[in-house]
């Protein structure tokens, strides 16, 4: 927005920096001081960032991990999924963000749903399963038909929400995808163990 303000004024001949006040001394004692000099920042005035410092520090935030499935062409597709959330009440709305270079995107988003199975404590080897590109990544997984989407509800999970593909955003290398929530549920028993959880890009699980 403020990029685009800059260049308006630049169009109509007017100045993109704020000058100090004449009436304004820069060092009269206890008088205000000068006003900074403002512009837009060119892209290549910008910090360099360092990815792996980025995903270091992001790695500091522990989050549920989470497998969304759905029933894809000429398979079943899906993928372990860490940035998932809840995103609105009325409309029941979910979010979850995946690479733009994920395999197992274009097939979800033909499909047009999804499901999302909510991991627990012990499925660390199930996440990894499904963390790995290409491949039949549903060998030897055991799953059923979520009721509303037919997208795989894997066994033995906590939680599970069925949805329909609402938006799609693009966020930098990723794209937000928005789901409306048709059909979840829980299974008290896998509960008990607790969610899955992953910190500093290892598994951990929460400790009574």
């Amino acid at each position: 927005m403020a990029a685009t303000a800059v260049r308006y004024l630049r169009s109509v001949g007017a100045p993109t920096t704020a000058a100090a006040p004449a009436t304004a001394p820069a060092t009269a004692p206890g008088g205000p001081c000068p006003r900074p000099a403002l512009r837009a920042v060119r892209d290549d005035e910008r910090a360099p960032l360092d990815p792996a410092a980025f995903r270091s520090v992001l790695g500091h935030f522990a989050s549920g991990v989470t497998v969304v499935t759905s029933p894809g062409e000429p398979g079943p597709a899906g993928f372990a999924c860490q940035s998932f959330s809840s995103l609105s009440l009325d409309p029941p709305l979910v979010a979850f963000m995946v690479a733009r270079t994920s395999t197992s995107w274009p097939r979800i988003a033909r499909a047009g749903v999804f499901c999302v199975n909510i991991l627990g404590a012990g499925q660390g080897e199930l996440c990894r399963g499904f963390a790995v590109s290409g491949g039949d990544k549903f060998a030897g997984v055991r799953y059923g038909a979520a009721p509303a989407t037919g997208s795989p509800r894997l066994a033995d999970v906590p939680a599970w929400i069925d949805c329909t593909v609402q938006a799609v955003h693009t966020g930098g290398d990723h794209l937000i995808v928005v789901g409306r929530v048709d059909a979840l549920g829980t299974d008290p028993a896998a509960a008990e163990g607790g969610p899955l959880l992953f910190h500093r890009g290892a598994f951990g699980q929460l400790r009574g």
